[in-house]
């Protein structure tokens, strides 16, 4: 008969801690050690096992509560000493003549029967084995403990060196029956790790040394019996939907086969089963609801009780010899497959809850690993050092979202839905131009520092009265002198953004890949943005801080008729500080200019307007340019953008403060 036992939390040396995981899950068999919570101190993690092995039945506490030395956390099922079968009654005396005579015969053999036993088994030493050229080397984890049984290849220990970790794995099966080392530990190769006990070819069975007429019992007895399978604990949630049933009558299961997928308004989780068997009911269906408790499946299920021993009446002559019979072996809980996370539940939910060892969640932490996005591949589902690690590798691998990647594929940090595929031939005539050449490189590049740039715009108005009366008036005089040259707007706006770029250095700059400083520049070229019949080109005109207003004159003449004409070189388009989009000669009253990367602004002009403006008295008529100035954010402030703009805005309404 089985009893109820609880299991308390031992001493920590610590005060109250707090439950970070729990290990295992109701109707779970555990076994003696197996990890039950894991609990979180301001210094380290540690996991509170099971003192004895049984059948959980029962969780006292939840993530996120505290408890201290001796607070009740769990209540176990343990099958009793007292369980094993009682011995037959005595036997006829027909029977128990024969019986009698033989026990007298092989008291000798039954005596020594137990020392054949014991001596089946013997205790190994576990070396560290050839591990290259490595010397002292690190102990960062201790993956077993005393009393633990285990199997060939399971890792003991981990161990760091300055190149790579690595475990040493058990030779062989066997029982864990001293550690030698701890965690911080070092050790080469040839240190002992542990003794290790394992079984001999030399042990005989006990039967044996037992003649047929003593160790004769009656045959083995086959029970089959019918068992409901109920909704386990599902936490707070009631009449649950149930959305996929994953098995069929007359399925054969295993234990945590799944049998059903049920979905809450939170997450989608499985039910699995708790013990193997034929399936030879289903009470449910897609569709329903269900609870905690409610009878889902009936399974038919098939055990084996060892029959009772025949024992011998004592002989009248003789003193009475009982044949040592060994308990039964109870078998090992097979271990629980991790349950695949089923399509129908789409991504996978941050629960909070992870299976991982306190050297991993310390691993995880050093390098602000989430655990709730690494998929364990350990037993159970547990999360391993190695997943940390592909994990990490990963996230290396993937362009940060502080610098201006490529974002196909949802990279830099986007995830979107694709567009719907839509044909539009169907709603009337339609013809289909393919892109220009142009059109194909420039799309993505815009698309990407739209998306990679966190954009602001800036907007402001500058006086340039003065300044259309000084050009107008300079160009008269080149046409009467049939100069090589036509002074425009455009020329006057690059000599004051670079005076303007002088004052404000962290426009003239450009943010690292990496994100974390900036590159500023001591040279002043800026790109203007040329209209061409195959889409938008900016080339780029060098040093013109340097220069003067007809040289650069001369030379944005020169860039626009090659723009046009498809002549531009790479070369040509390279180096930019700043960019300058006008659309004054085709209209508008503002717009919103994409960054050009890699410059961290973009001044956009529009179309400019005769406007009238008080000067304290009256108003009178001033000619505005409509200015539009887009910065990343990540670099300029609001700020220092509008501060930049007012500057602007000055040197052009006197254009004589570009010689101070």
């Amino acid at each position: 008969m089985a009893e109820l036992k609880e299991v308390l939390v031992p001493n920590l040396d610590t005060d109250a801690v707090q439950v970070i995981e729990i290990c295992a899950e109701i109707g779970e068999v555990l076994e003696k050690e197996a990890s039950i919570i894991t609990v979180e101190t301001d210094k380290a993690t540690m996991d509170i096992p099971a003192p004895f092995a049984g059948k959980l039945v029962e969780l006292k506490v939840a993530v996120g509560d505290s408890v201290s030395e001796g607070s009740l956390i769990a209540v176990l099922s343990v099958e009793a000493a007292g369980d094993a079968p009682a011995p037959a009654a005595e036997v006829a005396a027909p029977v128990a003549a024969p019986v009698q005579a033989a026990a007298a015969q092989t008291a000798a053999p039954v005596a020594e029967a137990p020392a054949t036993v014991a001596g089946g088994t013997e205790v190994i030493e576990v070396h560290v084995p050839d591990i290259g050229d490595a010397d002292n080397v690190d102990i960062i984890e201790v993956l077993v403990s005393v009393g633990e049984t285990i199997e060939a290849d399971t890792g003991l220990i981990t161990l760091e060196t300055d190149k790579a970790t690595m475990e040493v794995p058990a030779p062989t099966a066997g029982v864990v029956k001293e550690l030698k080392v701890n965690v911080g530990d070092k050790v080469s190769q040839g240190s002992l790790v542990l003794m290790l006990e394992v079984g001999t070819s030399a042990s005989a069975p006990v039967a044996e040394a037992v003649s047929a007429p003593a160790a004769s019992s009656a045959p083995a007895t086959s029970v089959v019996e019918v068992k409901e399978v109920a909704v386990p604990d599902i936490g707070d949630a009631s009449d649950v939907d149930v959305i996929e049933v994953l098995v069929a009558v007359g399925d054969m299961l295993d234990v945590d086969t799944g049998l059903i997928t049920l979905e809450t308004d939170k997450a989608t989780m499985e039910v699995p089963a708790p013990f193997a068997g034929k399936l030879v009911g289903l009470t449910v269906n897609v569709g329903d609801k269900v609870s905690q408790g409610s009878i889902i499946a009936t399974v038919e299920t098939q055990s084996t009780v060892p029959a009772a021993p025949l024992q011998a009446a004592p002989a009248a002559s003789a003193p009475a010899v009982t044949a040592a019979t060994p308990a039964p072996v109870t078998a090992a809980p097979a271990s629980k497959p991790p349950v695949p996370h089923h399509p129908s539940a789409g991504s996978q939910p941050k629960t909070g809850a992870v299976h991982a060892s306190p050297a991993v969640r310390r691993l995880a932490r050093e390098f602000g690993a989430d655990l709730t996005q690494v998929k364990g591949s350990g037993r159970k589902g547990r999360i391993l050092k190695e997943d940390v690690q592909a994990f990490i590798k990963y996230e290396l691998s993937r362009p940060k979202a502080s610098a201006a990647t490529a974002v196909a594929g949802g990279a830099g940090g986007l995830n979107v839905i694709a567009a719907p595929k839509v044909d539009f031939s169907k709603f009337g005539e339609v013809e289909e131009v393919p892109l220009s050449r142009i059109q194909k490189i420039s799309g993505p590049n815009l698309h990407r520092n739209w998306v990679t740039i966190p954009h602001v715009t800036q907007f402001d108005e500058a006086d340039i009265t003065e300044l259309e009366a000084f050009r107008k008036e300079q160009n008269t005089l080149a046409a009467k002198k049939k100069a090589d040259y036509k002074i425009t707007p455009l020329v006057f706006m690059m000599k004051a953004v670079a005076k303007t770029l002088a004052e404000f250095p962290v426009f003239n700059s450009s943010l690292s890949p990496d994100g974390e400083s900036l590159i500023q520049k001591k040279y002043f070229h800026i790109g203007v943005a040329v209209d061409t019949p195959n889409g938008l080109m900016v080339p780029v005109v060098r040093d013109v801080d340097k220069k003067g207003i007809v040289e650069l004159s001369r030379e944005l003449t020169d860039i626009s008729i090659r723009a046009r004409d498809g002549k531009l070189k790479s070369a040509d388009m390279q180096g930019s500080c700043f960019t300058i989009s006008s659309l004054g000669g085709i209209g508008g009253t503002a717009f919103t200019p994409i960054v050009n990367y890699p410059d961290v602004a973009i001044l956009g002009v529009s179309k400019s307007e005769m406007k009238p403006k008080w000067n304290g008295t009256d108003f009178e008529p001033k000619l505005m340019l409509p200015l539009s100035l887009s910065y990343d954010h990540r670099v300029i402030d609001g700020a220092m953008a509008a501060r930049f703009s007012v500057t602007l805005s000055s040197i052009l309404s006197d254009i004589r403060t570009l010689i101070l």
